[in-house]
């Protein structure tokens, strides 16, 4: 039977909500991409992801919010528009009484300069079960113990996972469980909360295609797809199992 941490998942649109600790956790908002890759109309404006997070906070009521890192896209410059969307998106959780916590990716150089709030490398939830890290490294040793008991649960992000079905890309979950994983627990990948991320297809991926070193077998991993439009969440087989169907 899955430890408890796993069990009280909710999946949303690019973003889970971890019910035993009351908090939405979301990957790789790569806030400022559409000016890095010249989007006319960047659809990861202010209102836009600010929006989309505000509608998750009504349906979930979280405590607390994390970026599993990666807020940022740009590794040298933070455009005015991303200071704007930083700072519209503290305003709307402070309104809420939630807390924002950032555990920074691979992009997030210039975090420190926009971001004065609570950050970790490896960030422990409530429920003392889960630990969320970006996922491009390994976490360091000790860090992620809580009075000596090890985490059932790592989610993490930096792959951008979609899961390719009848020739339709969607952005999926991949849970990995502690057999596929780098570390003596389950990992569940999460796709990119930037809908500019088309994410990387994982139809024909194996471990070694992955940049996150806590995924070291794949076979044995679901894909999860969150259907919005029909309000379902579609569980899949291990891709071992259902690559050849699909």
């Amino acid at each position: 039977m899955p430890p408890p941490a796993i069990r009280t998942l909710s999946f949303a649109e690019r973003a889970v909500y971890v019910e035993s600790a009351e908090t939405l956790v979301l990957a790789d908002p790569h806030l400022g991409r559409g000016v890095a890759s010249a989007v006319d109309a960047p659809i990861d404006a202010a209102d836009e992801t600010v929006g989309r997070v505000a509608t998750l906070l009504d349906r979930f009521d979280p405590q607390t919010v994390v970026v599993a890192g990666d807020l940022l896209h740009s590794f040298s410059h933070v455009p005015t528009d991303v200071r704007e969307t930083v700072e519209t998106l503290r305003r709307t959780l402070d309104r809420t009484g939630v807390s924002l916590v950032c555990t920074p990716g691979n992009h997030d150089t210039m975090l420190a300069d926009i971001f004065d709030g609570e950050t970790a490398d490896a960030y422990r939830l409530d429920d003392g079960e889960t630990l969320v890290c970006h996922g491009h490294e390994r976490p360091i040793p000790g860090r992620e113990s809580a009075d000596g008991a090890p985490p059932a649960l790592y989610v993490i992000g930096h792959d951008h996972p979609a899961l390719s079905v009848d020739g339709r890309k969607h952005p999926c979950f991949l849970f990995v469980p502690p057999a596929g994983a780098a570390v003596d627990a389950a990992v569940l990948v999460l796709p990119a909360f930037s809908r500019l991320a088309r994410g990387t297809t994982i139809n024909t991926r194996r471990a070694r295609d992955f940049q996150s070193p806590l995924v070291t077998d794949v076979d044995g991993a679901s894909p999860v797809v969150r259907d919005v439009a029909g309000e379902e969440t579609l569980r899949f087989p291990p891709l071992g199992e259902c690559r050849h169907a699909l």
